[in-house]
């Protein structure tokens, strides 16, 4: 391994993956590795994003509707 990077982890994160790095015995690298790993191998894929725009019938502002205007 030639690289290295700083990330800050949020405090549920961080303890996440401690307990998981020694429930399985699993480095915590590795485990980060192995993650980006699967995102780059799904090709950064959102396939939700499949579903953007196939609502139809609803206002382009929400705030239009009843009940939310600042009038």
């Amino acid at each position: 391994m030639s690289h290295t990077i700083s990330i800050r982890l949020t405090k549920e994160l961080a303890e996440w993956l401690a307990e998981t790095a020694k429930r399985t015995g699993v480095p915590q690298g590795k485990l980060v590795r192995d993650q980006l790993e699967k995102a780059k191998a799904s090709g950064g894929d959102r396939t939700y994003m499949r579903l953007a725009g196939s609502i139809r019938g609803l206002p382009r502002d929400l705030s239009q509707r009843k009940g939310f205007s600042r009038s």
